[in-house]
């Protein structure tokens, strides 16, 4: 199951959970109110029987999907994605990812412009806004497998912040988060 907190500022490894002392967690209501984060559980060991699943992908125009694994074995340039990974940006279609094996963090800006740390685990479907300004990192294992999955052929061109204020999905983002918190 997903948690999700309010971020400490400490510059110190990234992959630590970066609780603020004493913690201050978010519900899921509170974390879609706030950011437009979308969360779901399947199980990652039958998630191609699973009509859940199936139903979401049809429901939202989900027509792609890959599969994504990152470590040190697995991921060519290893040091310098995951910088990039997280770098805080934005994308112009929404981030899909079903956790297949092992864990991760997406930290998110709130309506206040607040970081939130999104923990995600085996079993776990987050779905990022496009425009909502966020990064991913790894956790102390080191380790993730996702499925990404997108509408139609994958677009992943980050646009990194600042310089992306005025960008279509984020004004739209703005527009929808002001709609849902008014």
């Amino acid at each position: 199951m997903v948690r999700a907190w309010y971020m400490d500022s400490s510059d110190t490894d990234q992959r630590e959970p970066h609780m603020l002392d004493p913690p201050v967690f978010l519900k899921l209501d509170e974390l879609y109110k706030k950011t437009g984060v979308e969360y779901f559980t399947f199980n990652a060991d039958s998630w191609e029987t699973d009509e859940g699943y199936a139903n979401l992908k049809k429901n939202r125009g989900y027509s792609y999907e890959d599969v994504c694994e990152i470590s040190k074995e697995t991921l060519p340039d290893y040091d310098n994605r995951l910088l990039a990974f997280f770098t805080e940006h934005i994308h112009s279609d929404e981030e899909i990812r079903f956790v297949v094996k092992g864990s991760g963090y997406f930290d998110v800006r709130d309506i206040d412009d607040k970081w939130i740390r999104v923990e995600v685990v085996k079993d776990d479907l987050i779905i990022v806004p496009a425009g909502i300004y966020h990064r991913f990192t790894l956790d102390t294992s080191n380790y993730i497998k996702v499925k990404r999955i997108f509408v139609g052929e994958p677009v992943w061109t980050p646009l990194n912040r600042p310089g992306a204020e005025g960008h279509l999905a984020r004004k739209q983002y703005l527009q929808t988060m002001a709609a849902l918190n008014s």
